[in-house]
């Protein structure tokens, strides 16, 4: 049995940690997993070009199904943090950097990081 590639890791990693933040947000239907799974290969052939990229694809991955669901279902994630005024989407910082976190820029904080989107929203992670 072959040992999974460090791409491969990343690549898997990534599509975990944003289908756990699509279910936080209970917006996980077959459509929104449909535009993750297309996220992942296309940034496969991205990292497979710039393999020190490997540790940005869950950023990519995310903001790609992001700017997917606007289309589609509209913002998302909404923040969790601000209670009033309009409700507004989170953003990933870095946009192209390692650890990324989802952050509200209305209120400039990190709200949390890919994949721990529940926690944040006052769900529960597996343990």
């Amino acid at each position: 049995m072959n040992p999974i590639s460090p791409l491969e890791q990343a690549l898997h990693a990534a599509r975990a940690l944003v289908l756990a933040d699509l279910v936080a947000g209970q917006v996980a239907e077959a459509d929104v997993v449909s535009l993750v799974e297309d996220s992942v290969t296309q940034r496969r052939w991205w990292v497979e070009q710039w393999p020190d990229g490997a540790s940005f694809v869950a950023g990519l991955v995310a903001q790609d199904v992001q700017d997917a669901l606007l289309d589609r279902h509209g913002r998302w994630p909404l923040c969790p943090v601000c209670g009033s005024g309009d409700p507004h989407a989170l953003d990933v910082e870095p946009e192209l950097g390692p650890d990324p976190h989802w952050v509200c820029h209305k209120a400039g904080v990190k709200v949390a990081s890919i994949g721990s989107l529940g926690t944040a929203m006052g769900g529960t992670t597996p343990s």
